[in-house]
């Protein structure tokens, strides 16, 4: 038999089911997605992981040191962020257009959230900038991520893209480029002109939107 609902979660799941979503607090909701009958678990976990990026970072060995969860309540609460993760990036474009720096941060932004590691993506891009392929073409350290050109490009020529844009993630939070970081781009522009796939803009994604343009800054 389920555990009976009662106090201030079943009036978080109330004001869920009539469409009230706005009116329930950060540590309700996180305490129904983990089935716990008292909103104090909720605050525990947001006390040690506050929204956003606390929680963005979360793993599950985290979570299961606090007492009342374990690995099957902590796999629901990791599904809900990666779906919120997933939803996010949605453009209700199966091929949206990238065209300008923050068209690759809307897309790439939500996912790079938490990020405790560099991420080095590529997106292959057709002859009217739509998005063919988000190509994952490096995970780095904390601070650094090996890239090389025959790894990047190969996956481009496959896919016939006219055009790539790289990003890549900061997660320091600041996103203003290293030196390696221009050292890579203009090599990977030298690639691409070998191989006529032109490199339109290299983008570095910082903490809440911030982001720099290698383009914009002359640095390519």
């Amino acid at each position: 038999m389920a555990p009976r609902l009662v106090g201030r979660e079943l009036a978080a799941r109330d004001l869920l089911l009539d469409g009230r979503p706005e009116t329930v607090t950060d540590a309700a909701l996180v305490a129904l997605v983990l089935g716990d009958t008292d909103e104090q678990l909720g605050r525990t976990v947001l006390r040690e992981h506050p929204i956003p990026h606390g929680l963005w970072r979360v793993r599950a060995e985290d979570l299961c040191v606090h007492g009342g969860i374990g690995p099957a309540r902590a796999a629901v609460l990791l599904a809900c962020l990666e779906l919120s993760r997933r939803a996010s990036c949605w453009t209700g474009n199966d091929r949206p257009c990238i065209s300008t720096p923050e068209d690759v941060v809307r897309l790439c932004g939500p996912q790079f959230a938490g990020m405790d590691r560099e991420f080095f993506w590529a997106l292959a891009l057709n002859t009217k900038n739509q998005l063919l392929k988000i190509i994952e073409v490096s995970i780095g350290s904390l601070n650094a991520s090996i890239v090389h050109p025959r790894e990047l490009f190969k996956d481009a020529v496959r896919l016939s893209a006219a055009s790539i844009v790289v990003v890549h993630n900061h997660p320091s939070g600041d996103p203003t480029p290293s030196g390696a970081d221009t050292q890579l781009t203009r090599r990977l522009v030298r690639a691409g002109d070998v191989l006529g796939i032109e490199v339109l803009d290299h983008v570095v994604i910082g903490d809440g939107g911030a982001h720099a343009s290698m383009r914009e800054l002359g640095l390519m």
